[in-house]
């Protein structure tokens, strides 16, 4: 039983470039949320309007938990981390719509992971400069070197792990579970639904955010 994402179509180009579900499911999610932000922010006034008011709301609690996390100094940081967690949660619960979850292919989940990664050294080295940066791995002792940069390059393989683990593993479950019901697949019950699809996705997506933000305010002290 194969789990990997399947190939939708291959562009003709040299030896072909293979476009997976993974690619289109998270051209769509990218989509939704493109014109998602369009409709929200149209019109916006002085009296806000319905969608003014979710926009609002939505902005501000992005940028309130980011200040709340980070500290002031970092609420810049609140478009990337509304981004990654918006982008990973609907991808977590695309599921629902029955598409195969781009989180649950290795190379997404590394990609956001690897994304992180460079932020957090940027922000080291812009808050310490570039001595102070390189003299972190030779903390508290000199011989420590090889133990911290090992600890700093476990780093996005931590984060793209958790999230690709937690997701494929109820992408497995459920598939799973289907094939063993095979015709009696409409009696799996919403709860499973409910929790692997919607619960644990939205809960990876906050704790991806959440490490993002801890790592890199931690990367400035």
């Amino acid at each position: 039983m194969e789990f990997g994402p399947e190939i939708i179509w291959v562009i003709p180009i040299g030896n072909g470039i293979a476009i997976t579900q993974t690619v289109t499911t998270t051209w769509f999610i990218m989509g939704v949320l493109i014109l998602g932000s369009f409709l929200l922010t149209r019109k916006m006034s002085l009296v806000p309007s319905k969608k003014q008011v979710v926009a609002e709301i939505l902005v501000g609690s992005i940028y309130s938990l980011t200040e709340t996390t980070m500290g002031k100094k970092f609420k810049n940081f609140a478009p990337y981390v509304g981004t990654i967690l918006l982008l990973i949660a609907f991808s977590n619960i695309s599921g629902l719509l029955g598409l195969r979850p781009p989180t649950a292919d290795l190379s997404t989940t590394l990609g956001l992971a690897l994304m992180t990664f460079v932020i957090i050294h940027f922000t080291g080295i812009k808050s310490k400069g570039i001595g102070g940066y390189l003299k972190g791995f030779l903390d508290p002792m000199p011989f420590l070197l090889p133990l911290n940069i090992m600890g700093e390059l476990a780093t996005p393989i931590s984060l793209s792990f958790r999230l690709f683990g937690n997701i494929v593993g109820g992408l497995i479950i459920m598939t799973l579970v289907y094939n063993a019901l095979g015709s009696l697949a409409v009696l799996v019950p919403a709860v499973l639904h409910a929790y692997f699809d919607l619960f644990a996705g939205l809960l990876q997506s906050f704790i991806f955010a959440m490490l993002t933000m801890v790592f890199v305010s931690l990367a400035s002290d």
